[in-house]
Parts: structure tokens; sequence; C-alpha cells
């Protein structure tokens, strides 16, 4: 049975037909919103942080969204493999109260959230934002207009008005929704943004748990985050919104000019190679908004993607875990008030995914010869 699949943009199809991938290839690492279905990604992110990763000395970008930032933010601290692993068992077990056959109110869901994020990375907040080699960039989506302010009436029509718009025009939802991108102030992400109307703020001790707590805030499950200290006024929500798998102009990366940290060619790096983006992903497509899961024609690889190798498990994998499906939030309704039933469901999955980073190991390590397939 297959575990992993392998898919790559051209460049970086190119370049792995030539010869096997290597730490210093990788300049950026995106995480991608997608709540409970990142949980498959823990292994992977224990090998590549706590392992695969450690020894390089150069600068990689970690870039993330909703469950994405959270996962970036934990490969940040100085035991990752201890903070992955907390991560994903604090996950499976999230419980909230409810009133039967209702959802839990997002106050009260921001709340346990928030409080869960300020124990497992609270005391580290510094130490995440020192790390010597990585540079965290925690995306969010800032409401305009009809949704500068969270309300009871204004949020439902300004996300319908965004929906609309998005239906045209992915340019036109700027009109709605802009992103946020909370970036390291020792280097700005090494990539062209002119694709989405986005703005700029240094992430720092003050903003860092208020930007991650927003970049998880999942609009009408959680509450929208206001005021963030140094960002533009208004209402913050989950960076999935404007940016749910981060299709960004990754190649990008390798034209203009770059900070010296971040020149390919260090770290015994052949000259001529091109900087990588490494993909740990949930699946083989890249969509660039949560508004855009159903229009399909937006779900294809772009020249933007001309450098990434993207790592995502095998349908047939995924056809043994428990429902033939991710953990997804569908599980909080299909499940209900059984939670030792999810839980195991949950767990079961992830410690399943054990394979994934198995096989990529066994992959960059030479043991295995895996097919890299072209991103479609």
């Amino acid at each position: 049975m297959s575990v992993l699949q392998i898919h790559a943009g051209p460049s970086a199809l190119k370049q792995l037909r030539e010869r096997r991938l290597t730490p210093a290839d990788v300049r950026i690492i995106p995480g991608a919103a997608g709540g409970p279905k990142g949980l498959i990604l823990g292994p992977l992110d224990r090998y590549l942080f706590g392992q695969w990763l450690a020894g390089s000395s150069h600068t990689i970008h970690l870039v993330g969204a909703s469950i994405g930032a959270w996962r970036m933010a934990t490969a940040c601290l100085a035991d990752p493999v201890a903070g992955f692993n907390e991560l994903s068992r604090s996950y499976i077990h999230q419980q909230y109260e409810h009133a039967p056959g209702k959802l839990p109110k997002a106050a009260h869901v921001s709340e346990v959230f928030g409080t869960e994020l300020d124990r497992q990375l609270g005391p580290s907040i510094g130490q995440i934002l020192a790390h010597p080699r990585y540079r965290l960039h925690i995306f969010t989506s800032r409401g305009r207009h009809l949704l500068g302010r969270q309300g009871r009436l204004r949020t439902p029509l300004g996300y319908l008005g965004a929906y609309a718009t998005n239906a045209l025009s992915r340019k036109a939802m700027g009109g709605w929704l802009e992103r946020v991108v909370f970036s390291d102030p020792r280097d700005s992400l090494p990539l062209k943004l002119h694709d989405f109307r986005t703005q700029h703020v240094l992430l720092n001790a003050a903003n860092f748990r208020p930007s991650l707590l927003a970049s998880c805030s999942i609009p009408f499950w959680l509450d929208a985050v206001h005021d963030i200290p140094g960002a533009p006024r208004g209402a913050d929500w989950d960076g999935g919104i404007t940016d749910y798998h981060l299709h960004l102009d990754y190649a990008s990366l390798n034209s203009g000019v770059r900070h010296s940290s971040d020149l390919v060619g260090k770290d015994g790096d052949a000259p001529g190679h091109q900087g990588l983006v490494l993909y740990p992903h949930f699946q083989p497509s890249v969509v660039p908004g949560w508004l855009d899961k159903a229009l399909r024609h937006r779900h294809r690889a772009s020249a933007r993607l001309d450098n990434v190798v993207l790592l995502s498990p095998h349908p047939e994998w995924i056809a043994t875990l428990p429902n033939a499906k991710l953990p997804d939030r569908s599980d909080l309704q299909r499940y209900g008030d059984d939670l030792a039933g999810r839980t195991r469901g949950w767990q079961i999955a992830v410690d399943e995914s054990e394979r994934l980073a198995e096989t990529f190991a066994a992959w960059v390590e030479g043991r295995i010869d895996l097919p890299v397939h072209p991103l479609a």
C-alpha cells in the first residue's frame, strides 16, 4: 500500500531528478489551515524539526495560518518534539461545554483555546521569537467595512458579501477581507505578496498571542480578535479565510533581492540550485482561500508553485483510517457527545501517520525510491 505521495513544481521536479532533497535546499516551510486534518502531520513535523533540519545552519522561513501557524510556532521551541506531542494530545482531547444538541458558544471556545495556547506556548514566546535559524510568519484575515468589527448582524452579512465577491474574483474579496502577515522583525518574508490586499506587521511579544489566536479563530466558531497591538485596528479572524493553503508566490523566492541569510549555496548546496519550499500537506492541491473550497478551477497548480515540493498522504492510506478519511471538523458533529469515540478515532489516525514520517525519512536518506509527480 502506498502511504506518502510527493508532488513538485517544474523547477523543483527538475532539481529532485538531479539529486536527493537535502535540508540545505529548504528555504520555506508552509503550514496550511485545515483544523483537525493537520493532526496527521504531527509525526512528519517531529521528524523534520526534531531530526532532519536540526543540524542545518541557514535561515528557514516558517509560514502558517490557523493550525498551521500553531504548528510553525511549535517548531520554534527549544524542544519541538515535545511541543508537537503536546499539540497533538491537546488538540485530540479538546472539549467545550455546550447545551444538549447545540454547538458551544464562540466566546467559550475562544477562552478555552486561548488558555491552551497560553499554557503551551506562553512561557516560550521569547524563545520562539529569538530562534537562531527559523523566522516565523503568522497569517490572519482582517475584516474591512462591515467586517471591521464583529457583530451579530454585520458579521454574517459581511461574510455573505465576501463569499459573493470572491465567487467573481479572489482579488475583489479584498474589499471585505485583507491578509495580515505578522513577521519576524529580523527578516521579512522573502516573497512577493501582490496577489491579494496585504498588510505587514512586525511580530513581537505583545502581539504574538493575539495574532496566533486570531489566526486560529474560525468565524462563528470562535470570536474575532480585535485591535491587535501594532496592527491596523479592527477584527482579525482565521488566516485560512484569505490563505487557506497559502498558495503564495513561492517562485518569487528565487528572483530579486534576498537577505544574505536566505541565499542558496550555503551548507554545501550545489551552485545554481534554487531554494525550495518543502510543504507537508494533507492533500495534493493547494487551495488559495477558504471560500475557494467549492471553486475547483482555483485548486489547480500555478506558476507560483514552481519551486514547491509537496508531501501528502496517499488516498490508499487515508482509506485505512477511521471513517476512511482524515480527521476533520465534521467529526465534532459526527461523534456529538461521544468524546471517547472521537478521541479514539483521531488518536488512531495520528498513530498511523507515523508511517508518513517513516516513509519520508527513508526517501530523503536514500533507502527507498518514491516517484515524484508534477503538481496538477
